[in-house]
């Protein structure tokens, strides 16, 4: 398939439960009529739909050209999200705004004006957007295809209360880097460089066993590297695999060296860590997800 450039960016206005919302669409330039699979995109904290396309150097618009995909930005209130974590104390949770009714609402929208496909939308998720693509696995996983969750992990258990969890397996991907300084790589208390704690959370690794055994995997994972150590970006890269005939994958990203950013896309401030620039993350979220369709 040739790349196109994307159609847009259009700014789409939706009443959710009395409270104004908006998203930002991306697709390709004469896409076609029929069903397109929908990526969900889920800026971190302080950041909204704009600035998390700037943040990525607009590399997300790529799910649009490569893939066919329709790409919501969707814009969370005042910069943060209602994620499931018992510490969030963000706007949209003290002031009672409904993030989950929010994709609903969303997807709704992108099906109906935009042929996207209801049985094929995936979230992917950065950081604070990361924590909310975990609170929409476990509370209505029914209306997802996958999830990629990308510089979080999933709360500690005394940290985390869905309103509803359905154990539904899911495709999951996850990302993070070992120098992370928000996020802890190895669990613990995340917070902004040692302020504003947001709470305790898993480490990495155990976050990617968390999903592998919601997806009834037993088998033991497998690792590989796969990128070299010492190129263009920090460290090197591997790949941790659980895969089980008859179950949905779980896979795990390692970025040994890596900060809190998003590889392959455009390097994030110097305070947030390195950004390694080797492994491709719409690439591997499009491939995981098997979105790439041949030329």
């Amino acid at each position: 398939m040739t790349a196109l450039e994307p159609a847009g960016p259009v700014t789409e206005r939706l009443r959710v439960q009395g409270r104004d919302r908006t998203l930002t669409v991306s697709r390709r330039s004469g896409a076609p009529s029929d069903a397109a699979p929908v990526i969900l995109a889920l800026h971190g904290s302080n950041q909204n739909a704009a600035t998390f396309r700037a943040f990525l150097g607009g590399a997300f618009d790529r799910f649009a050209t490569e893939d066919g995909a329709v790409v919501a930005y969707l814009d969370g209130h005042k910069g943060h999200w209602n994620d499931a974590r018992l510490s969030n104390r963000f706007a949209g949770r003290i002031e009672g705004y409904d993030d989950v009714a929010f994709v609903r609402a969303a997807l709704d929208l992108l099906v109906q004006r935009y042929h996207a496909d209801p049985a094929r939308a995936y979230a992917v998720g950065y950081s604070n957007g990361g924590q909310m693509v975990i609170r929409l696995v476990h509370e209505i996983p029914e209306l997802l295809a996958g999830a990629a969750i990308l510089s979080a992990t999933q709360p500690a258990p005394e940290n985390f209360a869905p309103d509803v969890t359905q154990d539904r397996p899911l495709p999951v991907l996850l990302l993070h880097g070992t120098k992370d300084p928000l996020v802890p790589y190895s669990g613990g208390q995340a917070s902004l460089w040692g302020f504003r704690p947001r709470g305790p959370g898993l480490s990495a690794p155990d976050t990617a066993a968390y999903y592998a055994d919601r997806n009834g995997i037993i088998d033991e994972p497998t690792t590989r590297r796969v990128t070299r150590p010492g190129r263009r970006g920090a460290g090197y890269v591997t790949r941790t695999d659980y895969r089980q005939a008859g179950h949905h994958p779980v896979t795990l990203f390692t970025v040994h060296g890596g900060g809190h950013s998003v590889p392959g896309s455009k390097k994030a401030p110097f305070l947030m860590g390195r950004t390694n620039r080797d492994l491709d993350t719409v690439a591997a979220v499009s491939g995981f997800f098997g979105l790439r369709t041949p030329s």
